[in-house]
């Protein structure tokens, strides 16, 4: 076999990714522009944890220091919510660049986990949005001196809240991520009990490493959130992940 036979695998494989991030893009584009329509309603939605935090009386405007700056918030608050909008269709084509390299027995569960995938990232959005930035915000918006006034920037507000949303979303995908671990037969749930506190570590250096500011509130707002996810995920491997595999069991004992 020639090199250029041997080469070919590899050159369709990145043919294959290079036409399922276009679709990606475009989705995210779409997105973008649906959201730009609606961009006064989008960013009034965004910024409701902040309005919520503040003292009754306080001044609620989010204040920018450059002729541009306010602008630019609108294009990045469109393009997040585009990225919410399109992941359903990143998440899809995720799915289908992996399930060539898939048994055809394990090919069957790629529907219900891109359906389960869906359902947790915009639960975990929505999860962030309702519950964790709101309290984050309370939290810091309460000044101990009535000397001092919380006066936020728009840029300093969008850079911890996006990220914070979309740290959510993808950290509720562990239990989807489990299950499709554990149908290929790489994680059982007695690994996962046995692993139990290496994982208590791991995820409070995570939550360390994934929250856009280093006060110790936001990241226990972000690790306790992923230490019940990861109970969940190990009664998701017990009732849906199959049999516990040998090799997993003796690297673990």
């Amino acid at each position: 076999m020639s090199d250029e036979e041997n080469k070919m695998p590899l050159f369709q494989h990145l043919e294959e990714l290079r036409s399922r991030l276009l679709i990606c893009g475009l989705a995210i584009g779409v997105g973008f522009v649906l959201s730009y329509c609606f961009k006064d309603r989008v960013f009034d939605i965004f910024i409701l944890p902040w309005v919520h935090a503040l003292p009754k009386g306080q001044s609620v405007k989010l204040i920018y220091t450059v002729p541009y700056e306010a602008f630019l918030a609108e294009m990045e608050v469109s393009f997040i919510m585009g990225i919410i909008l399109a992941s359903p269709v990143i998440l899809w084509q995720i799915w289908k660049f992996v399930a060539p390299g898939l048994y055809q027995n394990e090919r069957r569960y790629i529907l219900p986990v891109i359906f389960c995938s869906c359902l947790f990232f915009v639960g975990g959005v929505l999860f962030g949005y309702f519950v964790v930035v709101p309290v984050a915000f309370k939290f810091f918006a309460t000044p101990s001196s009535p000397y001092i006034t919380p006066m936020m920037s728009i840029d300093k507000y969008l850079s911890f809240a996006e990220k914070m949303l979309l740290c959510f979303g993808l950290v509720f995908e562990l239990p989807v991520f489990a299950f499709f671990l554990a149908k290929l037969g790489v994680i059982s749930s007695d690994f996962l009990r046995r692993k139990r506190k290496w994982a208590i570590v791991l995820i409070f250096v995570l939550a360390a490493v994934l929250t856009p500011s280093p006060d110790i509130v936001s990241q226990i707002l972000m690790a306790l959130p992923l230490l019940v996810l990861y109970e969940v995920s190990v009664w998701v491997v017990y009732f849906f992940g199959g049999g516990k595999p040998a090799e997993v069991s003796e690297a673990g004992e």
